[in-house]
């Protein structure tokens, strides 16, 4: 996401200087056949063309209303992945090894100093490493989460138009640069990181080994059955947080609207130049011209919007303007870090030229 103030007039003439080329000369040609060869029949009337207008209009609105809906539904699941992940942190820590809690602190912990004694330090070293393990286990999730989501697919545009793989080269996107097994291989042990990185659908099968572990907790007698339960319906809501996620990313903004809202605004801006001509040739003289930067202008706030629409269609491609999974699954990592009172804390993630990922 853009997380300055606005873009730019700069960099919006940078990111549609394409479209504006295209409207020079779709305005330049019928504009010079008139003042040149005096082929005044290219002129059409302006009332037919404003209709056009209208309908691509209300075409492109809707379009923009219903990806920007997709946009909003995508930041408030990462937020409630935020919420879930926080949670889990705290109830990990409080609930797992609860006949054994006061030797289950951390010595960082602000409270652990008035435990008693050393006698259960052994015990204290156990619960403590099984804490780490689901903790690290479910940062491995948001790992393996936010790899799946930058995936390409067809219909995402981040890589395939030219214009946003040229503005791309402003930020760099961690999951197209790094490797899933690398940031995995601190969070997992061995067995567990090779038992993922042979699933197709990672992210899902570390859901399964935390059930796994509490399962077996739970018979160890670590977690108490009520709790037990309460933390099995944490994981269910990261499996339908996910799998909300998901749907975003693998059902694309329906083709049909897609289709006909480029279709209509390719149509309307290849006719505004000869509605725009037979305005400014009522005039006179060499005032014909000013069809070309008219029409240009007229062309290029319908080809923006249109473009804008497609880029907010996928909000976890990667682009500008997607839902920061990066920098907020970071800081989801450093809070639940904090919570183990681990001292090494990775950076969070700043933005790049304005653009946060």
């Amino acid at each position: 996401m853009h997380a300055g103030r606005r873009y730019s007039f700069q960099e919006i003439i940078r990111w549609t200087r394409r479209d504006i080329y295209v409207m020079i000369i779709l305005s330049a040609i019928p504009t010079l056949l008139v003042a040149l060869l005096g082929w005044h029949w290219l002129a059409l009337p302006w009332v037919p063309i404003a209709m056009i207008g209208t309908a691509t209009a209300f075409i492109v609105g809707f379009r923009n209303t219903q990806t920007y809906n997709r946009l909003w539904e995508a930041r408030q699941i990462y937020g409630g992945i935020v919420n879930a992940s926080r949670s889990w942190g705290m109830l990990v820590k409080d609930l797992v090894g609860t006949n054994q809690n006061r030797a289950a602190v951390p010595a960082a912990s602000a409270w652990a100093a008035d435990s008693e004694g050393m006698g259960n330090a052994t015990a204290f070293d156990s619960a403590w490493s099984t804490h780490q393990q689901l903790i690290h286990r479910h940062i491995a999730w948001l790992t393996a989460m936010r790899f799946q989501l930058r995936e390409p697919r067809t219909w995402e545009t981040s890589r395939s138009k030219i214009s946003n793989q040229e503005y791309g080269r402003r930020f760099q996107v961690a999951e197209w640069q790094g490797s899933l097994e690398a940031e995995l291989q601190p969070l997992l042990s061995p067995a567990d990181l090779a038992y993922i990185l042979s699933k197709k659908n990672r992210a899902t099968h570390l859901i399964s080994l935390q059930s796994a572990q509490l399962r077996d907790l739970k018979a160890a007698g670590l977690i108490e059955p009520l709790n037990y339960v309460e933390l099995e319906k944490l994981l269910v809501d990261l499996y339908d947080l996910q799998g909300r996620c998901e749907r975003i990313k693998n059902f694309p903004y329906p083709r049909q609207f897609a289709t006909i809202s480029q279709l209509f605004t390719r149509l309307f801006i290849s006719l505004v130049p000869f509605g725009v001509l037979n305005e400014f040739q009522k005039t006179g003289g060499w005032m014909i011209l000013a069809t070309i930067p008219f029409a240009s202008v007229v062309g290029w706030i319908f080809l923006t919007m249109e473009r804008i629409g497609e880029n907010t269609e996928n909000p976890f491609e990667g682009g500008a303007n997607d839902v920061p999974i990066t920098a907020m699954s970071r800081t989801i990592e450093i809070d639940l870090r904090e919570m183990l009172g681990e001292k090494e804390l990775p950076p969070g993630v700043g933005a790049q030229n304005n653009i946060l990922l």
